[in-house]
């Protein structure tokens, strides 16, 4: 690649002219800015004071001996301490030709010998369908776990179920107290969404029944307490973690109406995993470390029987891990599943994706992890990603103010048939592909809008704007890998061309070359991108390819090109552009259609 053969020519005549030893690692190389001549820029600012020279008189001295030393740079021109690299097209010519029919452009070979990066993404409550939170979550945890096998990595894609607790023990006391037997078959509703209801339906009365005590004169914090249906529901979890048969056959029951709901939307969004965990079946394993914590002295036990780590000398505070009741909280199975996890995979890393609201829970899963003497809590990462919010604001799954996942779903791909019938381009379609496009388009545009934004910044979703085919969106690139594909069967079948045989051009536009130096930014793309966990670099790059090749196209005439080795490389140009469009596009979890 001419980036890294030229950091290494740099770095020599540093060397040779001013005897200054810099790796070619530590060569900056920058993009030059579109107001000025060249390919790359390096700044030669840090160099001024050991060569004693001006930075202009250093900036021309490195360019001439770069210049005579690499064939591939044709010129360099300098302003004040930027040196500005002009690469040959012989070069991107060439590079063209040699990634044409590349599958792999972009990719990596996976070293299956590496210890694995187990990522743990969805992490869903059997209480509450999955909604739009959960989609970003899901789609954030899909997309990294690509991302990084993309560029080689091992990776373990991981679920836990969070399926006890006092949420779920809501939903199922509300359920006993309201439902009158209703059944996903009585009620003709998914079974994530009927057991959703009733946690809606405890937080109803549960409020209610605040209300009422407050009206006699408790208190607030009181009357949160000592509510008839709380109380209930505490004793409930008390009875599910002491085994009782009756509440155990209710939670299975429950449960499995859910993992049903689950699996469907989970097919729905294109999301799957290696290996599920169930808090109920780790959070033992968490109250075995509990008790390690205590032999070892890194845990204390208040008067009223609670366990509790002291985290004030890690400028923090003391943590709860088992309530007076002997009962375990969210982190004393998050220990367990932890230490279940690495065992199970030896994995190399731990990646939590789970939002920024549980930033300080990952900072104490991993100190006291650390204080129970696991050398390998440092590899514990927790990818923080920001909340979705809608434009009337925050969703609250108890006051069912939520967008539901399959809802938002089917809305999305209502509206992708809405925009196709309007663009009445598919006449030629069986309503079997119709069908199959409008569901690829919906979920392009709903992962894209996403994914696209920074994981941990705050977004604000728009199911009108996500589905545009202009702009940043997934319909756009979508649709133009299919115009490319398009182009390649007419070029392919009506002229003739051959897209295996090799084939170079003499000369190359402005516009041919914005989009040959993007597909040799691929590779570096997909490592920085890596490096970060940030699937939003990946699409913003191919938003970048992809409006390059339209502006190619439009002032390209591929297809009336009269000299027949120049379209063959047009077209292999095309070719390579629609692999590389694909290969990004999957590593965000989209399909891009062939036709549109």
């Amino acid at each position: 690649m001419i980036d890294i053969t030229l950091q290494t020519s740099i770095s020599n005549a540093l060397n040779k002219l001013y005897g200054i030893e810099a790796t070619a690692e530590s060569i900056v190389l920058q993009k030059t800015k579109k107001e000025f001549s060249g390919d790359y820029t390096v700044v030669v600012f840090p160099y001024v004071k050991q060569a004693r020279k001006s930075p202009e008189m250093v900036a021309n001295e490195i360019g001439a001996e770069v210049k005579s030393s690499l064939p591939e740079i044709s010129d360099f021109n300098v302003i004040k301490g930027f040196l500005n690299f002009t690469v040959d097209d012989s070069y991107w010519i060439k590079f063209a030709d040699s990634i044409a029919v590349d599958p792999n452009i972009g990719l990596k070979n996976v070293n299956t010998g590496d210890a694995p990066v187990v990522i743990e993404y969805s992490s869903p409550n059997t209480n509450k369908p999955l909604h739009l939170g959960h989609i970003r979550n899901n789609l954030l945890g899909w997309s990294v776990s690509q991302l990084l096998t993309a560029n080689g990595r091992n990776v373990k894609k991981v679920n836990l179920v969070n399926d006890r607790g006092i949420h779920i023990c809501k939903s199922m006391l509300a359920w006993l107290r309201f439902g009158n037997g209703e059944t996903p078959e009585s009620s003709g509703m998914k079974g994530d969404h009927l057991v959703g209801k009733y946690y809606v339906e405890f937080d109803k009365h549960y409020k209610e029944e605040i209300k009422q005590l407050m009206a006699k004169g408790v208190d607030e914090e009181q009357a949160k307490r000592e509510a008839p249906l709380m109380v209930e529901a505490q004793q409930m979890l008390k009875r599910w973690e002491d085994g009782d048969k009756e509440i155990r056959d209710l939670w299975e029951k429950m449960n499995g109406w859910v993992y049903a709901g689950f699996d469907e939307t989970y097919k729905k969004m294109g999301v799957g995993f290696d290996k599920i965990y169930y808090e109920s079946n780790t959070y033992l394993l968490g109250k075995e470390l509990v008790n390690k914590g205590l032999e070892l002295g890194v845990l204390f036990r208040k008067e009223d029987g609670s366990v509790w780590c002291d985290l004030t000398d890690a400028g923090l505070d003391q943590k709860l891990l088992l309530r007076k009741d002997g009962t375990s909280v969210y982190m004393t199975q998050d220990l367990g599943t932890a230490l279940l996890r690495h065992n199970d995979f030896g994995a190399d890393q731990l990646i939590y994706v789970v939002g920024n609201e549980q930033d300080y829970h990952f900072q104490v899963l991993k100190i006291i992890l650390e204080r129970l003497g696991f050398d390998w809590a440092k590899k514990v990462y927790h990818l923080s990603y920001g909340m979705v919010e809608l434009p009337n604001g925050k969703m609250k799954s108890r006051e069912g103010t939520v967008v539901d996942a399959d809802d938002l779903i089917d809305e999305m791909e209502k509206t992708a048939e809405e925009m196709c019938r309007e663009r009445g381009k598919n006449e030629d379609m069986s309503q079997e592909q119709l069908k199959e496009l409008y569901h690829i388009l919906a979920l392009g545009a709903l992962k894209y809008f996403i994914l696209k934004v920074d994981p941990t910044k705050t977004m604000l979703f728009n199911p009108e704007e996500s589905i545009d085919f202009n702009g940043n969106t997934g319909p756009f690139i979508q649709y133009t890998h299919a115009r490319i594909r398009s182009i390649i069967r007419k070029a392919v079948t009506e002229k003739g061309v051959d897209l295996d045989r090799s084939c170079k051009t003499a000369t190359l536009n402005e516009k041919e070359r914005e989009v040959i130096k993007l597909l040799h930014e691929i590779q570096n793309t997909v490592e920085q991108a890596a490096s970060s966990y940030s699937p939003a670099m990946i699409a913003n790059y191919t938003y970048e390819l992809a409006k390059a090749f339209n502006s190619f196209y439009q002032d390209t005439p591929i297809l009336r090109e009269s000299d027949t080795e120049r379209m063959q490389f047009l077209v292999r140009l095309c070719n390579a552009v629609s692999l590389g469009i694909k290969n990004m596009m999957n590593i965000l979890g989209i399909e891009v259609p062939e036709r549109m």
